[in-house]
């Protein structure tokens, strides 16, 4: 029995062995987190993976994260030594993470110039400014837009939704309730929405809660300016807690003459996704209301005359765990003759911050334009929109930007805005609990609170 049981032991730990050494032998090259988990995303990402390899030998093991899980995985992976080699990450982390230490800036902007720094958006890069270069390099975006009803605007001598002035001036021409609403507004403080909505008109009067050295510092003037703008809008909308679900439904029954939406509205305007239709008539797949919309991504207000776009940009971060050399190879492959099938793992929600290469200018939004959006049904952006549209809406990710970019301060405006503060101040002054005055002097306590 003895004999027997050191012969299993012998076994048991020969098996180990191998086991190990194989799992050794099949890892990869690279690790890659994505917060793009979808199945049918990832699919295209781990395609991806295998056309990176077969074109160097580098394999690449692609690694769904949540995104709700990034931060606290990643905190807790550059802790242990064990962060992946290549990241693709939400706005928010870029000047954080290059501070930590986690994102090896130097790899990045080697990546930006060997790829071309001027085919790549301002806006976009100029929010991953770090030590001189880039913290990390854009991938895609997306530019918030004021949607609108071209139809109705032509129809009454209307200027596009550009400014303050013109969007107030259609409301006083089209609100006509309950048939018409001249905008819906959000107005539901604790939903993230509002706070996209609300910054980015902050941006457009040139509102931004902090300077350079990261105190509060808030133009009375431009802040009162958005207040009133804001509470204008929210006064030609329907009552209620309303945020990106009433929005979207009631311009899709034509009862909205403008709102503010992601661009992920484009291909459910045009009714190729059945579990959001437009109702505007009898025909779920109707492309009528499509064909009734156009889209703004920068307007302005009355302090700030060039007006602003508010962006959501994702990145590549490497990260100072990383196989530079390779990591470095992978970006720069899934950013040139990869980025076609990186635009196309949603295109809708995929800007390409890339516009082209430095023999063809254009490469990118061409190609990017031509692929295929929808859900239940496919079809190309440019068998549903104008060039002119497809053409306005990538030209606002070069000039995009967010609370706290020109200071230098983003991860401390993004702190402010995530707070609701103003959110719940705003609401209040649209309600009438306080006057603007008073507003204006209650929010500017609150931030110094932060």
């Amino acid at each position: 029995l003895e004999l027997v049981m050191k012969t299993l032991n012998s076994i048991i730990s020969i098996s180990v062995v191998l086991s190990l050494f194989a799992s050794s032998a099949m890892a990869a090259d690279l690790r890659f987190w994505t917060t793009e988990n979808q199945p049918a995303r990832m699919a295209k990402q781990k395609a991806m993976a295998e056309a990176f390899q077969s074109k160097t030998g580098v394999s690449v093991e692609v690694i769904p994260v949540e995104e709700k899980e990034l931060g606290t995985r990643t905190t807790a992976a550059y802790a242990a030594g064990d962060l992946p080699d290549v990241i693709y990450h939400t706005l928010q982390y870029v000047l954080p993470w290059a501070e930590a230490g986690i994102l090896d800036s130097e790899s990045a902007t080697d990546v930006v110039y060997e790829l071309g720094k001027k085919t790549f958006g301002y806006g976009a890069l100029k929010m991953a400014g770090f030590g001189g270069g880039y913290a990390a390099v854009p991938v895609d975006g997306w530019t918030q837009m004021v949607v609108y009803r071209k139809d109705l605007f032509l129809a009454h001598g209307l200027q596009p939704p550009t400014s303050y002035k013109n969007i107030v001036t259609a409301i006083e021409k089209l609100h006509n309730p309950p048939s018409m609403y001249g905008f819906v507004a959000a107005t539901k403080v604790d939903e993230n929405f509002m706070s996209q909505v609300l910054e980015h008109v902050l941006l457009a009067n040139g509102v931004n809660p902090v300077n350079k050295e990261g105190k509060i510092q808030i133009d009375d003037k431009k802040l009162s300016e958005s207040l009133e703008f804001y509470k204008a809008i929210a006064k030609a909308s329907p009552p209620g807690e309303l945020f990106w679900k009433q929005s979207r439904e009631l311009y899709f029954a034509g009862k909205a003459a403008m709102i503010i939406w992601s661009p992920f509205i484009m291909d459910e305007l045009a009714g190729l996704r059945d579990s959001a239709p437009p109702t505007i008539n009898s025909d779920p797949k109707s492309r009528e209301l499509a064909s009734k919309t156009d889209f703004i991504t920068r307007f302005s207000g009355p302090s700030n005359p060039d007006g602003a776009a508010w962006g959501d940009i994702r990145y590549f971060g490497i990260t100072s765990d990383a196989d530079t050399d390779n990591a470095m190879e992978f970006v720069k492959f899934c950013m040139d003759e990869g980025y076609m099938n990186t635009l196309a793992i949603a295109p809708e929600g995929k800007f390409p911050v890339r516009k082209g290469t430095r023999n063809d200018a254009e490469k990118f939004v061409k190609g990017w334009a031509k692929l295929s959006v929808g859900v239940d049904r496919k079809a190309p952006l440019t068998e549903l929109y104008p060039a002119d549209v497809i053409n306005n809406i990538v030209a606002g990710l070069e000039t995009a930007s967010r609370c706290g970019v020109r200071e230098g301060q983003l991860s401390l405006a993004s702190k402010i805005i995530n707070s609701q503060v103003f959110n719940r101040r705003v609401r209040e002054y649209i309600d009438g609990t306080r006057s603007l005055d008073e507003t204006v002097r209650i929010i500017k306590s609150d931030l110094n609170r932060i």
